[in-house]
């Protein structure tokens, strides 16, 4: 072979004696077929890939269940669970949910025909009033986005499953290491592996978990024809950090903890907002239904003006959008997570002007709320 010809097809196949110990990136968009009547699996990296595989495989087993689909961003993974309505279909939606879910119901399912009620779950009895004949999914998120709000996932998921409808989760806040929802009656659980899950902030992606296979096939489908999936160097990274999970998730609550205790007695302090407090009204239904309360702290200060000085003068907390990663970060979601919605709305989610969502990651807590002191 001459020069160019070996520069294309030599050092492709590694020898089949190879037994890594990482899973390997199989960075190839395409994959060989053996003859016109055998189709390879996979065919093309937008419809599988073998590290996605991999990655699927070990997130469908940590959220105790039996199929899982990667997805390119955590919004991927919500419009892929949204795929299944159509119009003339009705979800009903936590209220206080993640801005990016609540824009995506209004600006790209309400034209489609798609009705949606945003509902504050907190209270089960106000599910059954949100309930209408044409409802077909009850989408929750808990804890939720950004105050931290409990609901109680097996009573919720019985309500509409009485009605007939399909129950999702955005179980990304829990992680799971603290919370299966799978195992509380939800068919779908989705998860922004952006965050804990990865936990470098260093790549985005999302997944869908489920059990029953009627979901697989257009789930599958969506991912293929909106074209959504993952590269397989970001479902390496992202299956490098769930390696970690664990060690991290303990981490990250311990210092929340302690973080939203001494929050709580400050004095510039209105509120704080961590279900691992005996004083937050959804403390015992989280303690019923997670091993752990997680490492997001929201508090409230007294205005906009307060919130801005406060982030202005942290050190350690990178005042950023994203969350569970190694490095504690600072949100403001008025501006960030929930910008999109009208200040009227973002009042009713929680996200007030004074509002602000920590991040807590694995820094020292003592020099985490040194940082805190200072800037407060």
């Amino acid at each position: 072979m001459r020069f160019s010809t070996r520069a294309v097809h030599l050092g492709i196949r590694p020898a089949e004696n190879h037994l890594p110990v990482s899973m390997p990136i199989f960075q190839s968009s395409t994959f060989e077929w053996e003859d016109m009547e055998h189709e390879p699996d996979p065919i093309y990296t937008r419809y599988g890939n073998p590290t996605r595989y991999g990655l699927e495989q070990l997130l469908a087993s940590l959220e105790g269940g039996r199929h899982a689909l990667c997805t390119s961003t955590g919004m991927g993974a919500v419009a892929t669970a949204f795929s299944i309505l159509k119009a003339g279909d009705h979800i009903v939606c936590t209220r206080d949910v993640y801005g990016g879910t609540a824009n995506y119901l209004k600006k790209a399912l309400a034209p489609l025909g798609v009705e949606h009620t945003f509902c504050d779950m907190t209270h089960p009895n106000n599910l059954c009033a949100a309930l209408k004949p044409n409802t077909k999914m009850v989408w929750l998120e808990t804890p939720s986005n950004p105050i931290l709000q409990i609901t109680d996932i097996r009573r919720c998921a019985q309500i509409a499953k009485e009605a007939g409808a399909v129950v999702g989760a955005d179980n990304t806040f829990a992680s799971p290491y603290f919370q299966n929802p799978l195992s509380l009656g939800v068919d779908v659980v989705m998860h922004s592996t952006t965050k804990y899950i990865n936990g470098h902030n260093d790549v985005v992606g999302g997944v869908l978990i489920w059990n029953d296979d009627k979901f697989t096939e257009p789930f599958h489908l969506f991912t293929k024809v909106a074209g959504c999936t993952p590269g397989p160097f970001d479902c390496w990274l992202i299956l490098r950090g769930a390696r970690t999970l664990e060690l991290r998730m303990k981490r990250h609550q311990e210092s929340a903890m302690k973080i939203a205790a001494w929050l709580s007695s400050h004095r510039n302090v209105r509120k704080v907002f961590y279900p691992g407090l005996p004083s937050h009204p959804g403390h015992e239904i989280a303690k019923a239904q997670m091993s752990g309360f997680s490492g997001m702290v929201s508090f409230e200060l007294e205005n906009a003006d307060a919130a801005s000085q406060a982030v202005k003068k942290m050190r350690l907390f990178a005042f950023a959008a994203s969350l569970g990663g190694i490095s504690s970060l600072v949100g403001y979601p008025a501006k960030m997570s929930h910008a999109m919605l009208s200040q009227e709305e973002r009042n009713e989610m929680g996200a007030t002007d004074g509002l602000l969502r920590l991040s807590i990651g694995l820094e020292d807590p003592d020099d985490l709320i040194a940082d805190l002191d200072e800037a407060l």
